[in-house]
């Protein structure tokens, strides 16, 4: 049966693989890790269908072992990390399955200090504790109730800033954020909001909420166009990662969504540090550079980026995922918050194509998955004539005119490859080589 257990939270097909009775167990075994008895934890949801049944058997772990759980209802994960320090708790727990399909579902654990809960650090032992029905029982636990939505909504609403009125498509997958703009939508002076697909449905019946994959993106696109729009914006499940399309409806890569934001911290935080995952375009770091600013490559997933952050005192961080980072924002990240400062960004004169044709100098390959073993496409890689290698995360070859990172997935016997060159032709030439090099016997 597939682990749920993965690299950086839970998550697996329900109820085969993450059920109720696991879902007690593993709450039961995050408070025992934690140290979490007497003290307050928060506890949130998304919208899938599995979220109510898995956050009350969560959450039953939880107060069993003598936790006091602070409920805060149905949520983006963002927002669930907003009340988590709104309200001071010891960390807190989002159950969703983030952009996975309709039939699965997940947990996200954060512990004291904010700091993620991930495979090697601590998700190995809230397995081990919740495998082997480790069960803690203490006197003590309970369930208290808290609505942050309100407090959450102004904060964003804050940030706001536009130079003039904006019209912005808004595709939210029938995932959570068609809830958080109800409540958000009304404070946003200048800024219309065209809704697409906001019914929260667990189902959902219209497309999976993965803005990342461009099969998602035809109804925004051709919304955007029909509404002569000055932008669309698409939302993952629960909330945290956005992908843009311009006012034309052509799709912007989140590297170079990455890049704006960057443009837009440093015109407010001259020679501040900005943070990029290794996949991005070799223009983000270009442009940080040309605005003054400090680029610092990190390794790809959220604790890493957050740690980042913190050790090199950025004041943003982009992931080629659609995450983005903010120092403002406790370091973590904000779906909603990019959107409202890319508004900002727009509504300063130029149209959004505009904005980001200076960008598009290299040719992308986006992420290709390729079915072989790690170490011998490593070894082979390294073998390379006249590349400089560096093994910051996976391995990245950078040779005249192009580079590849090339990275093992953590649960699938996959490799990923990011690929990037000067040109169309040397893109799609070295791409045909490098999957050969990677599938060779």
């Amino acid at each position: 049966m597939p682990d749920p257990f993965k690299a950086y939270d839970i998550r697996g097909l329900y109820p085969s693989v993450l059920n109720e009775d696991l879902a007690y167990r593993i709450g039961n075994a995050t408070a025992q890790h934690l140290g979490l008895a007497g003290k307050r934890f928060c506890v949130g949801r998304d919208m899938r269908v599995s979220g109510p049944m898995l956050k009350q058997a969560f959450i039953k772990g939880l107060v069993d072992a003598g936790c006091i759980v602070v409920d805060v209802g149905m949520l983006s994960t963002p927002a669930v990390t907003y009340a988590m320090h709104h309200l001071e708790t010891e960390g807190g727990a989002q159950i969703t399955a983030s952009h996975n399909p309709s039939p699965y579902g997940g947990i996200k654990i954060t512990g004291p200090g904010f700091k993620p809960i991930g495979g090697d650090s601590g998700l190995a032992e809230i397995e081990n504790l919740a495998r082997r029905c480790l069960i803690q029982r203490c006197s003590g636990g309970r369930i208290e109730e808290a609505l942050v939505i309100d407090d959450y909504a102004t904060f964003l609403a804050a940030k706001l800033d536009l130079q003039r009125p904006l019209r912005i498509v808004v595709d939210g997958g029938n995932g959570i954020i068609g809830t958080m703009f109800q409540t958000l939508a009304p404070k946003l002076p200048g800024l219309t909001i065209v809704p697409l697909y906001f019914d929260p449905d667990g189902r959902f019946p219209n497309h999976d909420a993965n803005p990342l994959k461009e099969e998602n993106l035809p109804a925004l696109q051709a919304q955007v166009r029909a509404q002569q729009a000055d932008a669309g914006a698409a939302f993952d499940g629960d909330g945290d990662r956005c992908a843009l399309v311009d006012e034309q409806g052509a799709i912007i890569s989140c590297d170079l969504v990455t890049a704006l934001l960057a443009e837009y911290f440093l015109s407010h935080e001259a020679g501040g540090t900005v943070a990029y995952d290794l996949r991005s375009s070799q223009v983000v770091p270009e442009r940080i550079a040309e605005l003054g600013g400090r680029a610092v490559e990190t390794r790809v997933c959220h604790s890493f980026i957050k740690a980042t952050m913190r050790s090199e005192g950025a004041i943003f961080a982009g992931e080629l995922s659609g995450h983005y980072y903010f120092r403002d924002f406790f370091g973590a990240d904000s779906g909603l918050l990019a959107f409202l400062l890319l508004a900002n960004a727009i509504s300063r004169g130029q149209r959004l194509s505009e904005l980001v044709a200076p960008l598009r100098r290299y040719h992308h390959s986006g992420e290709r998955n390729l079915t072989a073993d790690k170490d011998a496409v490593f070894a082979r890689l390294r073998a390379l004539p006249d590349a400089t290698i560096s093994e910051l995360d996976g391995l990245t070859v950078r040779c005249d005119g192009w580079w590849a990172n090339v990275r093992a997935s953590n649960t699938e016997p996959v490799v990923r490859l990011n690929l990037e060159a000067c040109s169309q032709h040397l893109m799609e030439e070295r791409l045909e080589a490098m999957r050969q090099l990677i599938t060779e016997a």
